[in-house]
């Protein structure tokens, strides 16, 4: 007697596509092989330019790591549209992986390879930059916030863009200036930590880009669901 068949769940299909990216990541190694490398190398042009000026490093390192991240995290972001063409689509869609389902499922494979582009670009600006690392605690749940804002939006963008011609120059275009706020909010936490101020205002703005972000998705899923 045959076993009857289960329907995956819409969580487990999400996962499994998270899986099956970072998969592709893990063979092709793009984001972390090829663009955190870049990454390293534009934190490292900033000393080359500023000089031995250490004192205003120290003040400029945390920014313009936030910018680093920002600009080679949308690139992250968006690898996955030179990944899926157009039967791979298809063959999703057969399988019953709608355009909601997608976004998620690419939004979750964003978020760990962001933390994790994150993550490896760290310590390359402390020892680039040494800045004062009071308050640094608060890193640790703006890491996760912005790695989830700039994953929601790359995928938005990577979805929009999909298909298109110039969806590798147009998907940057997209983000980038979305993620504006990230990088304010971001940049003002540590700021903020480091001057004894309470940092709870520049969180706030980095948690309302990731809810705005997330209702943004929801819309465009459903408005990619009715076009389906």
């Amino acid at each position: 007697m045959s076993r009857p068949t289960t329907t995956p769940t819409p969580l487990a299909r999400c996962l499994a596509l998270a899986a099956k990216d970072l998969r592709v990541e893990r063979r092709s190694g793009e984001a972390l092989l090829v663009i955190a490398p870049f990454g390293a190398v534009a934190l490292l042009l900033a000393p080359l330019a500023v000089g031995v000026d250490t004192p205003l490093l120290a003040e400029l390192g945390p920014a313009l790591y936030w910018l680093v991240v920002l600009l080679f995290g949308v690139l992250v972001t968006l690898r996955g549209s030179a990944v899926d063409g157009p039967h791979q689509r298809a063959m999703l869609a057969l399988t019953g992986v709608g355009p909601r389902i997608l976004l998620a499922g690419r939004t979750l494979g964003n978020v760990a390879l962001l933390l994790g582009f994150e993550l490896l670009l760290a310590p390359v600006a402390v020892l680039l930059y040494n800045p004062d690392l009071t308050g640094w605690p608060w890193l640790l749940p703006v890491l996760v916030l912005v790695a989830g804002g700039l994953a929601v939006l790359g995928s938005i963008a990577d979805a929009l863009a999909a298909g298109l011609d110039g969806r590798t120059s147009l998907g940057p275009l997209l983000t980038a200036p979305i993620a504006v706020p990230l990088l304010l909010g971001a940049t003002g936490v540590l700021n903020a930590a480091r001057y004894d101020r309470p940092p709870w205002p520049w969180l706030l703005l980095v948690v309302t880009v990731d809810l705005v972000a997330a209702l943004l998705a929801a819309w465009c899923a459903t408005h990619m669901e009715d076009v389906a």
